[in-house]
């Protein structure tokens, strides 16, 4: 599409503001289903341009934007969903804040960057659901650590018969969670036994030695199932393990590094497959005690083999054929 106008949209909990660029427009509406009708229809009217060439931008918050990208995506009309740090780094020196002059500037943002723009495509149902299955199962786990660390501790200090509440209850929660957790490993798995393509996927990216099933569910929730990303090397980015130059004329001669700016989740996750790599499969474990060995980096060498962990799963994929470990075979 031909993008000639655009709708900036600053979202909140219960309203959002939305404001049009060719004439700056700009009205505030309820964050409901209703109103996101009465939104499509006041931009239609109130810009100069036809509706096929009317582009909606707006920040990703989460659920604030969900309901709205999912009516969006219903009606075949439109829409951007992008990052709130862009949005930021791209208006310069601003002072002051309100949600007026935020969908002002949003609208300008997608305006300024409507020839290089591709329209958001939501994932697909069961890939959502395997998103917040996964942050779900994330909180679950990081609350049973809790306990059982706080139990471990009060154990080794505290008299057990005076504190037997206190450390029964800790139990009963541990015990409850772990439970709650399976359930949502069951559901997440219900859903790819449901689901050819994933399924598929899934068992492509566990056949190699080192990738677990909660990162191959992570990298396909996070990529759409292979949808938003073309090459690992991009995923490599996002993830935060793609290295950047950091030279700057004749002063600055800095080591090349990775960014800061990661999923950070996505970015531990293949660190822990790194290290299991070193530890069970042969070929990660010679490269990595080879460079060693030669004086290089223990950090970079992980990042590496994190590298060369995410082009084996995106190469199966594109190839649509499992690992085949030929050191082992040469063996």
């Amino acid at each position: 599409m031909k993008i000639k106008d655009t709708v900036g949209i600053d979202m909140s909990k219960l309203t959002f503001d939305a404001c049009i660029h060719s004439n700056q427009e700009n009205r505030e509406f309820k964050n409901t289903k209703k109103d996101y009708k009465k939104l499509v229809d006041w931009a239609y009217k109130s810009s100069d341009l036809s509706k096929e060439s009317i582009l909606f931008v707006f920040e990703h918050t989460g659920l604030y934007s969900h309901c709205l990208s999912v009516y969006l995506t219903s009606k075949n009309i439109p829409f951007l969903l992008v990052s709130g740090l862009e949005i930021k780094k791209s208006m310069g020196m601003v002072r002051g804040k309100s949600d007026k002059a935020d969908a002002k500037l949003i609208a300008k943002y997608g305006y300024r960057m409507r020839d290089e723009i591709t329209p958001t495509k939501l994932s697909s149902e069961e890939e959502q659901s395997i998103k917040r299955l996964l942050n779900l199962r994330q909180r679950l786990v990081k609350q049973r650590s809790g306990y059982k660390a706080s139990l471990k501790e009060q154990k080794r200090v505290l008299i057990k018969k005076h504190n037997k509440t206190l450390l029964s209850t800790q139990k009963k929660m541990i015990t409850y969670l772990t439970k709650q957790i399976k359930e949502v490993e069951n559901e997440m798995m219900t859903i790819l036994k449901d689901n050819e393509r994933i399924l598929n996927n899934f068992k492509l990216i566990t056949s190699i030695n080192g990738i677990g099933p909660q990162t191959a569910l992570f990298i396909i929730a996070y990529t759409a199932n292979f949808t938003k990303f073309k090459t690992y090397r991009k995923f490599a980015s996002y993830c935060g393990i793609a290295p950047f130059q950091n030279q700057s004329g004749t002063s600055i001669r800095g080591k090349t590094k990775v960014s800061h700016l990661a999923n950070k989740k996505i970015k531990t996750l293949l660190d822990l497959c790194a290290k299991t790599s070193i530890q069970h499969n042969t070929e990660m474990k010679i490269y990595y005690e080879k460079r060693v060995a030669h004086g290089k980096n223990k950090m970079s060498t992980i990042n590496i083999i994190r590298n060369k962990l995410l082009s084996r799963i995106f190469a199966v994929v594109n190839r649509n054929e499992p690992y085949v470990d030929t050191m082992k075979h040469a063996a």
